[in-house]
């Protein structure tokens, strides 16, 4: 069954000269707990479709399917409560809040609806997991990239989500830490049976077994 499904999606923006067109078409599946890639060059349309698979834009035309439910009908409020509860986000730039520590980037996410300490619990399980178990308490500004890096897959991770989308998440990071960044990331992704979608301009981290979706100049190659 397919956890994600895009069909014939398009999506423009306007531009000095009327509109640029980013997205030609699109139309994909990617199954339920699989690993999908999507790689291109720069500016084929990579981010942007992940930011359509998010919810975190509209297409122009065309559809987004994730578990069933179809993203395009949604009003935005009904967006902010589908990416709140199933879609967990890694960004390259980490997007953690700089007063804050681990523990409190994590939990992020469940400020709206109140931290109970089952949340707290399970916040420094996963911290743990990722190997920050030493560093609940520490800000952003005391902790290296690969460690940032970690804390964002914890937050993205610890409310289970169906799907986890990472966009360049290893893009800040040597070539040493960024391994270490996607092994985390997959045993977590084995682990919970998630389905993960990476865009990415680094193949070296592709393994047999994981979905490539290539687009160039905003069409999927086949």
């Amino acid at each position: 069954m397919a956890m994600i499904e895009t069909q014939d999606v398009k999506k423009s923006y306007p531009s000095g000269e009327g509109l640029m067109e980013i997205l030609h078409g699109v139309s994909l599946s990617i199954p339920a707990g699989h690993c999908a890639f999507i790689v291109g060059p720069s500016g084929s349309g990579k981010s942007t479709l992940l930011h359509l698979i998010g919810a975190m834009d509209q297409p122009t035309s065309g559809r987004v399917i994730i578990d069933g439910a179809d993203l395009t009908t949604m009003s935005e409020a009904q967006k902010d409560i589908f990416r709140r509860d199933k879609i967990g986000i890694i960004f390259q730039a980490f997007n953690l809040v700089g007063n804050l520590t681990a523990i409190e980037n994590v939990l992020v996410p469940f400020l709206p609806r109140g931290i109970t300490p089952e949340l707290r619990d399970r916040a420094t399980e996963m911290l743990k997991k990722v190997g920050l178990g030493h560093r609940l308490t520490h800000r952003p500004n005391k902790m290296s990239g690969g460690e940032q890096q970690r804390v964002a897959i914890a937050r993205a991770l610890v409310k289970h989500p169906q799907v986890v989308l990472a966009d360049e998440p290893t893009g800040q990071l040597d070539s040493h830490t960024g391994e270490e960044i996607f092994r985390i990331l997959r045993n977590l992704q084995h682990e919970s049976g998630t389905t993960l979608v990476v865009v990415t301009h680094d193949r070296r981290f592709i393994q047999p077994g994981d979905l490539v979706l290539e687009i160039e100049d905003g069409l999927l190659k086949h």
